[in-house]
């Protein structure tokens, strides 16, 4: 097993245990391809969720630019809600995971 799987079984994991989520492994494996080399970075591979730029910069670049979605409230509460549910005092926020939850929350899985 390579890194990147190793990577995404971890992902799963952390959904199922988190979220209560049964990841759809095809979807979350096209998620970690899609987030690159960050994933191999510790500081990259993590999302802050009390840091209002890191919030920006998930609001403009993934759900705006890669998945096409309208700026708008809903964006901001879409993040919220997945940041309440991971745990605003836990730091290991995965990125992927955090994305793959925005693919589903905002139906956009057609991206992928």
């Amino acid at each position: 097993m390579n890194k990147r799987d190793e990577l995404i079984v971890k992902y799963a994991a952390d959904l199922k245990e988190k979220f209560d989520v049964i990841a759809d492994m095809d979807l979350l494996t096209k998620v970690t391809i899609g987030c690159g080399p960050s994933i191999y970075n510790a500081d990259s591979s993590t999302v802050s969720g009390s840091n209002d730029s890191e919030i920006q910069t998930i609001k403009s670049n993934f759900l705006i630019k890669k998945l096409g979605l309208k700026d708008s409230p809903d964006l901001d509460k879409g993040i919220d809600t997945i940041m309440e549910t991971y745990g605003k005092s836990n730091r290991n926020k995965y990125r992927v995971v955090v994305y793959y939850l925005l693919v589903k929350h905002f139906k956009k899985e057609s991206v992928y």
